[in-house]
């Protein structure tokens, strides 16, 4: 049976905190997360902490920067799941990477499983099941032969300078229909 490492943050008292509370927070659970690895590898570095990732994504180990990004929106919509399985996932790339060999790792291969299961107590899962509408709008909308397509602004601008998408599924061109009311709401 595993059991998580890291203490349990109280939910309640997570959503009782305003956004500058709970990115030290965050910065306190990465802190955390970053001592606890360094009894594995005790020449690991102190990643820096940016919440500046944006899209669907909730974290990313960025080597070239020498950090971890983490998605603010999708923080502020999930703080307990995120301190609890997004932390501990980027920090288990961090360390893998920072071991010997292990930029030869893959992503979420055996390497990581074993830091998430035996240091972190967690069981080892790839993606999360957050909900990214707000995160990643999709306000544009495109039609093929069988359902509609929303495309983000980067996608859709991609569109409009000549790149051309087909539906995986009826294999017909996408064509733009209208930009969605959806995203006037929220």
């Amino acid at each position: 049976m595993i059991h998580p490492v890291l203490p349990e943050p109280d939910p309640a008292w997570l959503d009782s905190l305003d956004r500058a509370a709970s990115q030290r927070a965050l910065h306190e659970r990465v802190e955390a997360a970053w001592r606890l690895c360094r009894e594995v590898h005790d020449t690991l570095p102190r990643p820096a902490v940016w919440l500046d990732l944006r899209g669907k994504g909730a974290g990313q180990a960025h080597f070239g920067r020498g950090g971890l990004r983490f998605n603010p929106v999708l923080y502020d919509e999930n703080r307990h799941a995120f301190l609890v399985e997004v932390v501990p996932h980027e920090m288990a790339h961090w360390l893998v990477h920072h071991l010997a060999d292990g930029h030869r790792a893959r992503p979420h291969g055996h390497e990581w499983r074993t830091v998430m299961r035996e240091l972190f107590g967690l069981v080892p899962q790839a993606t999360h099941r957050f909900d990214t509408g707000r995160a990643s709008p999709e306000p544009y909308l495109y039609r093929c032969g069988c359902r509609e397509h929303g495309f983000s602004a980067r996608r859709h601008g991609l569109a409009r300078q000549g790149r051309r998408y087909q539906c995986r599924k009826c294999g017909q061109s996408l064509v733009y229909v209208t930009r969605s009311t959806l995203e006037d709401s929220v």
